[in-house]
């Protein structure tokens, strides 16, 4: 992988920390208070950024009963009319910029995912530093180059996209001269099946399409999100609610505070652990080849006495010769008397 984006002054590569972002989403349940709670919670779990969802009902769909806009494709909202479900799900564009000014408050990146042309206008109005362009939204073409028109870093869900699909998406980006693009792997099922998953396509994203590829997740707990992270994904997306048990039409696959924190807390020790491919011995690591194996006298041995398997042994700790002469050495003299516990070394042994 060897682009780059870069978000208000965080840079997002194949060297940096993981970009942990907050998804917002409806857990807010209708309730500013609620929302203001959750940007803090997420603040005190050590994410990067939250990221907040713009659009209303009637800008996402319209207000019809018919069977083409009743859910029933396995989801959580089966049985659900779509512009009731997005009425009940939106967060009210009048919160946007006060959310936006908390977050920034907390030390946190602040975005959202625009769902037409006026929810990219009031998004730029609010100056948000990068645009996520939802999992159902990729396919939209026109809405992809006019968010990518106003020259922020794009972050694309795959979501529902073919592999063309999600080439035709980033030629959409590059079409109005934005290079600036992340993918990140997307399994739209709510929850998402661990089967599903397929998280080996995080970095073979990074590799096909040159870009910074991450994980956008909708499965439940945390083990998911690690993994990608241990494959290479630079941003991790995850949905967050203060109580699971308070409901709501993301509640169910939705990190709690606590679950937050210890997913922020596992990827950054696993960034640590990644490190970099190395065959160097650390100076810890060097202290500890005292404990190896070398070659001890295990009796006490007389001068001109032969060297055997009884006498001499490969053993912890590692302060005598290297075991690779232990055949060499066996049936040799000793050149003095050798007490039992000293190292073996070739000034000891008659040539």
């Amino acid at each position: 992988m060897s682009s780059l984006i870069k978000i208000s002054d965080k840079v997002i590569s194949e060297n940096s920390a993981v970009f942990v972002v907050a998804e917002i989403s409806a857990n807010h349940n209708g309730n500013f208070d609620n929302a203001v709670k959750l940007i803090k919670e997420a603040a005190k779990a050590g994410v990067d950024a939250v990221k907040l969802q713009t659009y209303t009902a009637d800008t996402i769909t319209i207000d019809c009963n018919n069977e083409y806009f009743q859910i029933k494709q396995g989801t959580l909202w089966d049985g659900r009319n779509l512009y009731n479900l997005y009425k009940e799900a939106y967060t009210p564009w009048e919160w946007q910029p006060k959310l936006k000014e908390i977050a920034e408050e907390e030390g946190l990146i602040c975005f959202s995912s625009p769902f037409d042309k006026t929810a990219v206008d009031f998004l730029e109005d609010m100056n948000v530093p990068v645009y996520k362009v939802a999992s159902f939204e990729i396919t939209d073409i026109p809405l992809i180059e006019y968010m990518a028109s106003k020259g922020k870093p794009m972050i694309l869900a795959t979501g529902i996209a073919t592999l063309s699909e999600i080439q035709e998406a980033i030629d959409a980006c590059k079409r109005v001269g934005n290079y600036q693009i992340a993918i990140l792997k997307c399994t739209s099922a709510y929850p998402a099946p661990l089967e599903d998953m397929n998280l080996k396509t995080i970095p073979n994203l990074a590799e096909t399409f040159n870009v910074v590829s991450g994980l956008s997740d909708h499965t439940i707990g945390i083990s998911v999100p690690i993994a990608a992270v241990a494959l290479g994904a630079k941003i991790i997306e995850k949905h967050f609610t203060l109580c699971r048990a308070d409901g709501g039409p993301d509640a169910a696959f939705s990190l709690e505070p606590d679950e937050l924190k210890a997913m922020v807390i596992s990827i950054r020790e696993i960034e640590k652990a990644l490190g970099t491919v190395t065959y160097d011995l650390t100076d810890k690591m060097k202290n500890s080849r005292a404990f190896s194996r070398s070659l001890f006298a295990v009796e006490n041995i007389k001068k001109g006495e032969v060297l055997t398997e009884n006498n001499v042994k490969s053993i912890r700790p590692g302060y005598g010769m290297h075991t690779r002469y232990y055949n060499e050495i066996i049936g040799k003299i000793a050149k003095t008397d050798i007490n039992k516990g000293m190292p073996m070394e070739w000034n000891l042994i008659d040539n």
